[in-house]
């Protein structure tokens, strides 16, 4: 069965409405407030919860055009993940002389951040699916 094949039922189109809510709620704390974007994304609880819930459900979106948004979702975390460790080794490996330019690419994994909630909500307002 393809992609998109089946619709998914209206509670599952609300559901992950409020799972991108819940990361975009993340990313608005880290932009407003003390915590950075980066920070508030992979360790603020409504983005862990909203990873949770992705898991939990995604079995439910198989088939229907909303499977490609867990993807989407579950991959825009766990490669912040990648990206922020990779950030942090790079400060390590250099002796903390790479803390002086490690926010550059934080800053640039925060841009990323807000580009893919923000994209995968415009897709799913028009029930697109998401081509990773």
């Amino acid at each position: 069965m393809a992609t998109g094949a089946v619709e998914p039922r209206p509670s599952l189109v609300t559901l992950t409405h409020v799972i991108c809510g819940l990361h975009a709620f993340s990313l608005l704390t880290g932009i407003v407030g003390a915590a950075t974007v980066v920070g508030a994304f992979l360790t603020g609880r409504p983005s862990i919860i909203a990873v949770v819930i992705n898991y939990v459900k995604r079995g439910e979106t198989r088939g229907t055009w909303l499977e490609s948004h867990f993807r989407w979702q579950i991959r825009t975390f766990w490669f912040g993940v990648l990206w922020v460790g990779l950030c942090l080794l790079f400060v390590v490996l250099t002796l903390g002389i790479g803390i002086l330019i490690a926010w550059i690419p934080l800053a640039v994994v925060s841009l990323w951040f807000i580009y893919r909630i923000g994209r995968g909500w415009l897709a799913r307002v028009d029930r697109r699916p998401m081509y990773v």
